[in-house]
């Protein structure tokens, strides 16, 4: 064995099919079905859980741009995204069985790769090793690594949306639409007036909860559970998930005052999840109250929304921006242990691993990715960020250095299309540069 990669999620699944691929000899441990976590439901390489998106294929977003990142240096995770896509407008989405299938057939059977049906307590001292065990990571190994760094573990609540049978849902009142009719017809589109939706958060706010046992713990921000964000003031869900704007219902050809979008989860297109309706309710109250909205009157849901506590390293702390160890040779750690948020960002950390790995198997010393990449300033984000304020971040172009001076013709850009026209036009910009830059750093490597 060269290396172990703990872990088979999206970046443990990324980092070892990496350095396998590289000749590389890799034990790949994962501790389920043996050990199975509160969210997870199988034993399969990465298993996505809360949501099937790899989010938007806008070319000029920070995902978009990611992912032209990650496919330049052959991402093994995208390929079988793209293998098993379903419908899903301008965003990239799996059937996730399928996927997991297909990464877990990737894998096992790799020359290279051993898959070992394990918990791991603590790595091998001396053995090349990263650690993508991801947010429910568990305890002997969690404890392990917090006392190895002398620092308290972080926590986060993620919540997970519902899924129910598309032949359950009215289409006599549903239809199926893209915002702004961009990328398809792709989803299914629930309108609300202004009663039934008052009658929705009303509903929401007096349903039973699930408890929480760590009341000191924080939501992610980017994930909240729908009756935090209606607590938050009655509009907060028409300008969250149930956002109507560029939902125009075909009988009446307006937006109606709020809406329900569901994405469709399986290439059979038989299965369908509420988009941003991760909550904490108990499944019968949930039942009751996702009825209300009209078209899933008579919903069956084959999955109920839920709630799990995540785990995540003091990263500016503990991580540099190769995600190795600081004072700790021969350890990396990986996906979203490390402080990301997202299936694709997971992914694209442990690429970057496995890239760092690489490189101290042949005696190269760390190369960090460019911070004109999205890939290098999520990473650097990760090793420079505020200790104070850290918390677990998506892949954002706010985190990219700014542009130089007339990069953009702003004039010219908001003259052709308004504010969404000068969007496109930097994150145009940036694309462009993340790809020089990418470029002449993997030659400089080379």
């Amino acid at each position: 064995m060269d290396v172990h990669v703990i872990g088979a999620g999206l970046a443990g699944s990324e980092a070892a099919w990496q350095l396998a691929s590289r000749g590389w000899k890799v034990t790949l441990s994962e501790m389920r079905p043996q050990h199975p976590t509160p969210a997870h439901t199988t034993g399969g390489a990465a298993e996505m859980v809360c949501s099937n998106s790899f989010k938007s294929d806008d070319p000029n977003s920070a995902t978009g741009i990611l992912k032209a990142e990650m496919a330049r240096m052959d991402s093994m995770i995208l390929r079988c995204a793209h293998a098993t896509r379903v419908p899903a407008g301008n965003s990239l989405a799996v059937d996730r069985e399928v996927f997991s299938a297909k990464v877990t057939a990737e894998l096992r059977n790799h020359p290279n790769i051993t898959w070992l049906d394990a918990l791991v307590e603590q790595p091998a001292p001396g053995v090349p090793t990263i650690i993508a065990t991801g947010p429910l990571t568990a305890d002997p190994l969690s404890k392990w690594l917090a006392s190895l760094t002398g620092s308290e573990r972080l926590h986060f609540y993620d919540a997970i949306a519902p899924i129910v049978a598309k032949d359950s849902i009215d289409m006599s009142v549903a239809w199926m639409a893209a915002r702004y009719d961009k990328g398809g017809a792709d989803f299914i589109n629930c309108p609300l007036n202004e009663t039934e939706y008052n009658t929705f958060v009303d509903a929401v706010l007096a349903a039973e909860k699930a408890a929480l046992h760590d009341f000191d713990t924080p939501y992610f921000e980017a994930c909240l559970p729908i009756e935090v964000m209606a607590e938050r003031g009655r509009e907060t869900l028409r300008f969250g998930p149930m956002k109507p704007i560029g939902l125009d219902d075909p009988r009446t050809g307006r937006y109606p005052y709020a809406a329900v979008q569901l994405r469709q989860d399986t290439l059979a297109g038989d299965h369908f999840n509420l988009v941003g309706f991760q909550n904490r309710m108990k499944w019968g109250a949930q039942a009751e109250v996702f009825r209300l909205i009209p078209g899933l009157q008579q919903a069956e849901f084959v999955r109920f929304g839920s709630i799990h506590r995540n785990t995540y390293v003091q990263a500016p702390k503990v991580l540099d921006a190769t995600l190795a160890l600081k004072g700790h040779a021969n350890l990396w750690i990986a996906g979203q242990l490390s402080g990301v948020e997202g299936y694709l960002e997971s992914a694209a950390g442990g690429l970057a691993a496995a890239f760092a790995v690489d490189r101290a198997l042949r005696g190269q010393p760390p190369a960090p990715f460019p911070r004109e990449t999205v890939l290098g300033s999520l990473l650097h984000y990760l090793a420079h960020a505020s200790l104070k304020d850290f918390g677990p971040t998506n892949a954002m172009l706010g985190l990219l250095p700014e542009l130089p001076e007339g990069t953009v013709d702003a004039r010219s850009a908001k003259k052709a299309g308004g504010r969404a026209g000068l969007k496109q036009a930097k994150g145009a910009a940036h694309r462009d540069r993340s790809q020089g830059a990418l470029e002449s750093f993997l030659r400089s490597v080379e």
